[in-house]
C-alpha cells in the first residue's frame, strides 16, 4: 500500500487537498475529454473512420496507463482553479454565493448527456441536483464534511441538452447534523426542475 493510500485507509471523510498537478493544460485536457464523449454520442462516420478514431483512443489511454493514480494524488476533484475542481464526471455548473447566502448560477447538458429527442437523461438531471445541492449545503451550512441522505427530483418540463439553464438553490433549515436544501432548474421563468435534499454532516471519521 502506497503512503498516500495509507493515510486515507477508508475511515474519514478527508477533503481533497488543492494542488496545481497536470499543469497549464489540464483544463484544456479536461475539455478535450467532454468534446470527445460529445463526439462520441454524435458520430455517425464511415467504419474506417471509427477504427482510426477507436485506435487514436487506445493510444491516448496507453499514454496514461502508466500513471494511474488513487484519488489523493491524481488532480482530478483536486484543481481548485478549475469548474468542478477539474471532475470529469460532474455536469458543467458555474455557480456563486449571492448576497442573501443562496447558491445561484448557470447549468449546461452537453451532448453526451442525451437521453432521447433532444432531452438530458434524468439521471443526469438528478446528478446536477446532487452536485448543486450538495454544494449549497457545504458552503452555507459551514459543513466540514457530509453525505446525501435523500434526493427527491421533481421533472417539470424536458431539461434539453446544449441549453444553458439558470439555477438557485438554498438552505431551508439545519436540524443538528441534518441540513435540509432544495433548488430548481429555470428555462427564463420556467421551471424545468426543482429538488429537495436531506444532506448529513459527519462524525469525526465516519466514511
Amino acid at each position: 500500500m502506497g503512503t498516500r493510500e495509507a493515510a486515507h485507509p477508508g475511515g474519514g471523510f478527508n477533503p481533497p487537498e488543492p494542488t496545481k498537478q497536470g499543469g497549464p493544460d489540464y483544463g484544456r485536457f479536461i475539455d478535450a475529454i467532454r468534446t470527445l464523449q460529445d463526439h462520441a454520442r454524435a458520430a455517425d462516420a464511415p467504419d474506417d473512420v471509427i477504427s482510426e478514431a477507436a485506435d487514436l483512443v487506445d493510444k491516448v489511454s496507453q499514454l496514461l496507463a502508466p500513471y494511474y493514480a488513487d484519488e489523493w494524488s491524481s488532480p482530478s476533484g483536486r484543481r481548485m482553479d478549475l469548474p468542478g475542481r477539474g471532475n470529469l464526471l460532474a455536469i458543467p455548473l458555474d455557480v456563486h454565493i449571492t448576497d442573501d447566502l443562496r447558491v445561484a448560477g448557470t447549468a449546461q447538458f452537453r451532448r453526451f448527456h442525451l437521453g432521447r429527442n433532444g432531452a438530458a437523461h434524468g439521471g443526469s438531471v438528478a446528478q446536477l441536483f446532487d452536485a448543486l445541492l450538495g454544494y449549497t449545503a457545504f458552503k452555507l451550512s459551514g459543513s466540514g464534511a457530509q453525505r446525501t441522505a435523500f434526493l427527491h427530483v421533481d421533472y417539470r418540463s424536458i431539461a434539453r441538452i446544449e441549453t444553458e439553464y439558470r439555477v438557485d438553490a438554498g438552505v431551508d433549515g439545519i436540524e443538528g447534523r441534518k441540513i435540509f436544501v432544495s433548488g430548481r432548474v429555470f428555462d427564463g421563468e420556467t421551471t424545468v426542475a426543482e429538488a429537495h435534499a436531506l444532506f448529513v454532516k459527519l462524525k469525526p471519521g465516519q466514511p
